[in-house]
Parts: C-alpha cells; structure tokens; sequence
C-alpha cells in the first residue's frame, strides 16, 4: 500500500538465526506457487517471477490489510551462514475488496519497463531505530512473520527500492516488488544521504546503481 515507508523501515529490523529454504513447491492460498527461485502467479497479474539463485524463498503469508484489501507477500532473501540478511526481495500481491470504491493513487516520477509490464520506481535511505512503522500495516505483519524465521538485516541502516504494477485500469490491484539492501555496505548512513546530509549528491547516482541491482537480480515475464 502506499504508506510504504514506515513500512518498509519496521520489515527491516529482521532478526534471523537460519534462512529456510522451500524444497519443494509451496501452495498458496490464491493458488500462486513456488518452485526454488521461481514464484509463478497465474492471475493478477499472470506472471512468473524468477530471482537469482543466492535469493532463497522463506514463505509466504496472506491477510486483509486495514479492513479495504487483500494482500499476500512472499520473501526471497540472500544471507550469510549466520543469518544476516544482506539483501532481500519481497513481493506482494494486493487488491481493494469489493466493498469499496477505494484505487491506488501514486506520485510517478520514474517508470521501468519488466517483462512488457510498466512499474513506478521509486527509493528511499532509512535508518530502522529512526522510524516506527503503523500498527497492522503490512510491514508490521511483514516484520513478524520473518521474525519468526529468525531474520536480521546486518545493520540498522537500509536502502529500498519499490516497483509497483498497477494491474487494471481502475488501479484496484497492484503488485509491488520491493528490494532491500544493507545500506551501510555502501558506506553511507541514511541521514548521510538524505537532502541536507553531507553526501545528498551521491543519492541519484545511489539510487540509480540500487535500481540496476534490483533489476538485475531478477526476472519476470508473462503468462
């Protein structure tokens, strides 16, 4: 949903002691699977979606998000031997119920082209301690659910990009990829990079290379 920034800083306060790795094909309640580093949705959209082979698959969860919308999420991260979560995907299916007139309405600044499908881009530094996420938004279910596998991010400092597709013309569906990274691997802080920091012009070259990475770690194509 929109309110993606607290969200995205609470899902980032992971704390992992092991990575689970999904075997065999992991059945969703909406019928979606996954098969290793490929998650294969056949409606809304019909897409396959291929991740690189450090990305290991933890689960899935589904729910209705603020009483407006179901979403269900899947979780593809790369960590070390001890659990530290150097980067991750999470990806999250979402559509208004039908008990509302509610669509998704989004500040377009830049758009990417996958597999014939067009995203908004957008990204955002965060240090985890510095914000607090909203009580039952997705990232907090998000946040609990890995919790619960164990997982850590490596620091408090963050990095993310957020791909939204938004499925039908009455924007009532959307699927979001977003892609997390340890921030302070740069070596920067995000207050290092936010508009009065000391390094505010390195954030477009950042966030273009914290693009060309979420790209290319990954794969989607239609049905």
């Amino acid at each position: 949903m929109k309110a993606i920034s607290a969200m995205l800083v609470a899902f980032a306060s992971l704390a992992i002691a092991s990575v689970l790795v999904c075997a065999q094909p992991a059945q969703t309640p909406q019928s979606r699977t996954v098969n290793g580093q490929v998650l294969t949705s056949p409606e809304l959209p019909a897409v396959k979606l291929k991740f690189d082979k450090p990305f290991k698959y933890v689960g899935t969860q589904s729910f209705v998000l603020y009483d407006v919308a179901n979403a269900e999420q899947h979780f593809f991260v790369d960590a070390d031997e001890n659990g530290r979560v150097r980067r991750l995907y999470w990806v999250q299916f979402e559509g208004y119920l039908p008990n509302n007139t509610h669509s998704y309405n989004y500040r377009v600044n830049k758009t990417v082209s996958l597999g014939g499908l067009d995203f908004i881009a957008d990204a955002y530094a965060r240090n985890k301690r510095a914000s607090q996420s909203r009580p039952g938004s997705d990232g907090s279910r998000a946040l609990v659910f890995l919790e619960s596998k164990g997982l850590r991010m490596e620091s408090d400092e963050i990095v993310f990009q957020r791909l939204v597709h938004l499925i039908d013309e009455a924007k009532r569906n959307e699927l979001m990829i977003i892609y997390i990274e340890d921030l302070s691997a740069l070596g920067f802080t995000a207050a290092d990079l936010a508009p009065d920091g000391k390094a505010a012009a390195k954030w477009t070259e950042v966030s273009q290379r914290l693009l060309d990475r979420a790209l290319k770690g990954m794969q989607i194509s239609k049905l």
